[in-house]
């Protein structure tokens, strides 16, 4: 007799069910995105970058001469171009001294050198015509400037000064400077009493400081002077 198989389905009390796992939901990451610009914020910038820069290239060259005085100076209506040095004044505070381009600075005045000839009296036009007159020279130091300054030219023999005499040895300075016999520099033998030798130069080639001669008032080189601008 064969054997039966039963199945039964068991059941045991208080069995757990098995355990849960539970997993966290996943956490999408934030996607980072580069922050765009406009195209053209670079041109902007670098439009705006020369515009101060230039704003500041006017400010140097422009305001300070603006400050310098409430009228410029004749010399400043004539001229464009300037040059300028650092100066420390008194106080301790820094300044400027300037003159036009191609003039030569010395203490508080500016000095042009001319390159062409001219008669004195032409020579005095051509100064005051540029808002300056013919040298004045009022001390030992300018002197010696003007003759080292004259010295380092390749051309010209006679540069005319502002002394003339209106009579023979009766000496006056354009800028109406009392003439002082004991602070002129003349050449030895000079000045001679030729009656057609009323204007004064600077003779470049002659040993500082005695440089001066009288001569005739015909065409030679000529030094301008007017006061430097003070910024």
């Amino acid at each position: 007799m064969a054997s039966e198989i039963t199945y039964a389905e068991v059941k045991f009390k208080n069995a757990s069910p098995a355990a849960e796992v539970k997993v966290p939901p996943k956490t999408k990451k934030r996607e980072h995105h580069p922050q765009k610009y406009p195209p053209w914020l670079p041109w902007l910038i670098s439009l705006l970058l020369l515009l101060v820069c230039i704003a500041l290239a006017i400010a140097l060259l422009v305001a300070p001469f603006c400050h310098s005085s409430d009228q410029p100076t004749a010399l400043q209506q004539k001229f464009m171009e300037w040059q300028c040095m650092s100066t420390m004044s008194q106080s301790k505070e820094q300044g400027w001294k300037c003159c036009p381009k191609d003039w030569k600075l010395f203490q508080k005045s500016c000095y042009y050198l001319s390159t062409d000839k001219l008669s004195w009296v032409e020579s005095e036009q051509n100064c005051t015509g540029m808002g300056s007159h013919l040298v004045v020279i009022n001390s030992k130091a300018e002197q010696n400037f003007l003759s080292k300054e004259l010295q380092k030219l390749k051309n010209g023999e006679n540069y005319y000064i502002g002394l003339k005499a209106r009579e023979v040895e009766q000496w006056h300075w354009v800028d109406q400077t009392p003439f002082n016999e004991t602070a002129a520099f003349w050449r030895k033998g000079e000045p001679n009493d030729m009656d057609d030798e009323n204007c004064v130069v600077i003779h470049r080639f002659s040993n500082l400081p005695n440089n001066w001669n009288n001569v005739g008032c015909w065409n030679h080189h000529r030094i301008c002077e007017a006061a430097a601008v003070t910024v």
